[in-house]
């Protein structure tokens, strides 16, 4: 609680004194997709803050995750339309049962061999991403000759939204020398665990608490009534909650396409899509935040790609000209590594769950394409301190240590020594 505090005491990004969650997915209902919301329905304005007299940029680096994607398991699109399915054939579906069967039947046809596939919406987003990144930093990207290393996961989604945003890049600046890489040999920091030394460590209790939370927040009755005629047979021959939640992920989940029955959000009610947020916040920070009911190690997850970051900013800033690092993967690394990192708030540690919706908010870190962005400032003449100046999401964001006089704005040997000695505690324990 003192942390929480203290987050607030230095005016982070996200607060419970802002508007809360519930007004935010009350204006905006598509940000109770959790990792499933367009990063282009919660863009902010991009109001960036000038770095101090004197002071350029020279160096970005970045982790981006892949846009907008189809859903990956094979039967998430089927175990929803399987128990709508049984009702039709049993004639116990309503007419507006009847309707949404048809809509989801028909947009399951467009799934095939698709699972996982970055979208047109996704392709989108990381154009947009790619533009505005030169756009706003053309000090390093319209430099002649610039040169951007820019590296993916083996997994397709990722690979294309890399290509995106570089095809942006390389149409802002033709001279720009852009290296792409996807290799195995990657993975160890772009995709993975820390030598398998962090694992989920919830309790038998945490768990019991956690599903408890889950059926508080979970009522089906309504739409239970709103699908089927004969609540008694929904009741005996249905799995009301799972269906629910089930059904909830994939009409979400419609904001990652064009042209797709998107209206279908309408089916839950504002009460309905607020809960089941509630449902997957919570499971998002125990499993990849810096959750007590995870022994608050989630985060350290993303160990070696820290690491990464900071050895690889020393051999870019040491060689002191324009030049860009950019790595793409999933929002499995990108929520532990804003955690790690302690952007804003992103690293609050909330014990009652049961208010972790007043706190931390999980759209606000990882939404589709979303990214964190490390910009690195010199003097234009003579010596002096590197700055760094981080955003998530395009957002501006506090770090863990005293900014310069002007907010925003760090020496990049204060974060540096910082996140080097967490990673050092944690390595010793």
């Amino acid at each position: 609680m003192k942390k929480i505090l203290t987050l607030l005491l230095l005016g982070v990004t996200f607060s419970a004194s802002a508007q809360t969650a519930r007004d935010d997915i009350k204006a905006n209902p598509f940000l109770a997709g959790s990792n499933y919301v367009d990063y282009d329905r919660q863009l902010p304005d991009f109001a960036y803050t000038k770095a101090p007299k004197g002071y350029v940029p020279f160096y970005f680096t970045h982790y981006g995750r892949h846009g907008s994607r189809w859903l990956i398991g094979k039967d998430d699109y089927n175990r929803v339309i399987r128990p709508l399915q049984k009702g039709r054939n049993q004639g116990k579906l309503t007419a507006e049962g009847e309707r949404i069967l048809r809509l989801l039947e028909e947009f399951n046809k467009t799934t095939d061999k698709r699972l996982g596939d970055l979208t047109t919406v996704g392709e989108r987003q990381h154009h947009g991403i790619g533009r505005r990144i030169a756009q706003h930093f053309p000090e390093i990207f319209l430099t002649k000759n610039v040169a951007i290393d820019a590296r993916s996961t083996v997994v397709n989604r990722c690979i294309l939204s890399m290509v995106a945003e570089c095809e942006e890049l390389m149409a802002a600046n033709p001279t720009a020398r852009i290296h792409n890489d996807v290799s195995e040999a990657l993975q160890y920091y772009l995709n993975k665990d820390w030598e398998g030394k962090v694992k989920e460590s919830s309790r038998h209790e945490d768990r019991r608490r956690i599903s408890e939370f889950n059926n508080r927040n979970t009522h089906p009755e309504r739409l239970m009534k709103v699908l089927f005629n004969d609540q008694q047979w929904a009741a005996d021959s249905i799995h009301r909650h799972t269906l629910m939640r089930q059904l909830f992920e994939m009409v979400i989940n419609m904001q990652s396409h064009d042209n797709a029955p998107i209206d279908l959000i309408n089916i839950f009610t504002p009460e309905e899509r607020y809960d089941q947020w509630r449902i997957n916040n919570v499971g998002w920070y125990v499993r990849y935040a810096n959750s007590p009911m995870t022994d608050n190690n989630m985060p350290f997850s993303q160990y070696n790609l820290l690491t990464n970051i900071i050895q690889t900013a020393d051999t870019c800033v040491a060689l002191g000209k324009p030049q860009a690092t950019m790595r793409f993967g999933h929002e499995v690394c990108v929520m532990p590594l804003a955690c790690l990192m302690e952007l804003g708030d992103c690293n609050a540690s909330i014990e009652n769950i049961d208010e972790l919706d007043l706190h931390w908010q999980n759209y606000k870190i990882f939404p589709m394409g979303c990214n964190i962005q490390l910009i690195f400032y010199k003097p234009k003449k003579g010596t002096g301190d590197i700055l760094v100046k981080a955003l998530l999401n395009e957002r501006e964001m506090t770090l863990p240590v005293q900014s310069t006089a002007t907010p925003y704005y760090y020496k990049w040997t204060d974060v540096r020594q910082y996140w080097t000695n967490k990673l050092n505690q944690f390595n010793a324990k």
